[in-house]
């Protein structure tokens, strides 16, 4: 497609094998946009496309990612606030015919569905740490370090000491969002025969938020980061290669409507005359 759509905090331009992501660093970007920065979303990461009318005079574009292809939304496991879903595309309600030609686009591209077998759109780069209220929790890339606060930690904390994980005896992540009561970070160990303390603020594989203490914009990248690197240890054999994309059959009836789209947009002077004579030549060449 190789077409930019820019909204509120996003671009999305559409490649033909993937959706890159570049996110505004304004004032009022939602932080967590900001650390991620961009982000490419190859289209076997979907699985479907929806336009829907948004808030005060605006459209939403959003692309829903398959479970498990991405490591961040896993790690979020839907706790994400609708603004600081990276999915989402916010645009001028004036754009909405554009947006749903694009949806349409993007919609006919996508052949996968259900759960991923590995991740397939990239974490968060480590090395990261966040500030939480009990302590401080780094990640060089192979180990997570927890060092405990001397004011926030409580005594059994204390009495565990700093706590070093390496990533090979990690199992997965459980991150609970600052935003709710309780919030933490814990790892999971690999073997399920370690158990788990039930209180966060006694367990010394867990650190917990609290008020100003790790903001999701800092502890979710760092949870997907590591959890990332915990999935790329799983045994080579249980990962069979991803399959092969088919392209779907045309459906005539489809292309006469993104036709008619397209001529819409060419009618409003949102296509160039050469814009649409190549895009309707694509289109009739798909029959």
């Amino acid at each position: 497609m190789g077409d930019v759509l820019a909204g509120f905090h996003a671009a999305w331009e559409f490649e033909s094998e993937s959706v890159l992501i570049r996110y505004e660093r304004g004032i009022r970007t939602p932080k967590l946009f900001q650390v991620l920065g961009e982000r490419r979303v190859p289209l076997t990461a979907l699985e479907g496309v929806t336009l829907s009318p948004g808030r005060r005079g605006t459209v939403v574009l959003r692309a829903e990612p398959r479970p498990g292809a991405d490591p961040l939304m896993e790690a979020a496991a839907g706790q994400l606030k609708e603004h600081s879903d990276p999915y989402r595309l916010v645009l001028p309600a004036e754009r909405a015919i554009l947006a749903e030609y694009y949806a349409d686009e993007l919609r006919a591209r996508l052949t996968e569905s259900g759960p991923a077998e590995r991740h397939l759109v990239a974490a968060p780069e480590a090395p990261r740490h966040f500030k939480a209220y009990d302590g401080k929790a780094s990640f060089d890339g192979t180990s997570v370090h927890f060092r405990w606060s001397w004011t926030g930690a409580s005594t059994a904390k204390w009495k565990a000491g700093d706590q070093r994980f390496q990533v090979a005896d990690l199992g997965g992540v459980e991150w609970r969002s600052p935003e709710v009561l309780e919030g933490h970070l814990r790892l999971l160990h690999r073997s399920p025969a370690a158990g788990r303390t039930a209180q966060p603020d006694q367990d010394p594989a867990t650190v917990v938020f609290g008020l100003g203490y790790g903001p999701v914009h800092e502890s979710l990248p760092f949870a997907a980061a590591v959890l990332a690197a915990v999935r790329a240890r799983g045994p080579v054999a249980t990962v069979p290669a991803p399959r092969l994309a088919r392209p779907r059959p045309r459906d005539p009836a489809d292309i006469a409507e993104r036709i008619r789209h397209l001529g819409e947009l060419h009618r409003a002077g949102l296509v160039t005359d050469e814009e649409f004579a190549v895009k309707k030549a694509e289109l009739l060449a798909e029959l």
